[in-house]
């Protein structure tokens, strides 16, 4: 492994320990973005992966990363080159995908931004930690396997950890967080539409603590 790939690796592991969840949320308004990140903030969730699947997203990542102290933005929904420089530039300090192609890692390979690539068999997992990815995320965690299935992964490939995301909630979550072999987990349920359609802010605080 490269010193520049170590050096990135281990920057996103200190983005992805700093709580144990990474709020994974969906922006339609980018004027939400900003009291929406100082809600989780507020209840200790300090990552939050904004999915690049709406119009509104890297004006999202733009206005969390220039405006919320504390908070730590990331892009989700990475699927090329494009999408890797669009939310470099927009101030993006993590990358995420729901997989992996070549076009893709090339791009990543050449940017300086923390990556964290989509894996859901044992192969994908072992071909990218040849690369030298050692942290990977596990998607769709559920619909993959779920908690049996990285459980299996642990012995054989020792040295990965993940970030399952893809049907865990607030019931199954430390199911997942008490594997050996998981940093941390990404949740959707932090940020329900219904709380950020009614700017209920408070309740999204009370979900992240």
């Amino acid at each position: 492994m490269s010193a520049a790939m170590q050096g990135r690796q281990d920057a996103l592991e200190s983005i992805l320990r700093l709580a144990p969840v990474v709020a994974v949320v969906v922006i339609d308004n980018a004027l939400d973005a900003v009291p929406l990140a100082r809600a989780l903030v507020a209840g200790g969730i300090r990552a939050i992966e904004i999915t690049l699947r709406t119009p509104a997203a890297l004006d999202a990542i733009r206005a969390v990363a220039g405006s919320v102290g504390g908070a730590i933005a990331g892009a989700g929904t990475v699927l090329n080159a494009g999408d890797l420089r669009a939310a470099e530039d927009a101030g993006a300090r993590f990358a995420v995908s729901p997989g992996t192609s070549a076009a893709l890692l090339a791009a990543v390979e050449k940017s300086t931004l923390p990556f964290l690539p989509g894996a859901a068999t044992a192969s994908e997992a072992l071909a990218l930690r040849e690369r030298g990815y050692r942290l990977q995320k596990f998607f769709p965690a559920e619909a993959a396997g779920g908690v049996d299935y990285l459980r299996a992964l642990a012995g054989p490939l020792p040295g990965i950890g993940f970030c399952p995301t893809g049907g865990i909630r607030a019931v199954n979550a430390a199911t997942y967080l008490a594997l050996p072999n998981v940093v941390c987990i990404g949740g959707s349920w932090l940020s329900p539409a219904d709380l950020v359609r009614a700017a209920n802010w408070p309740g999204i605080t009370a979900l992240a603590r």
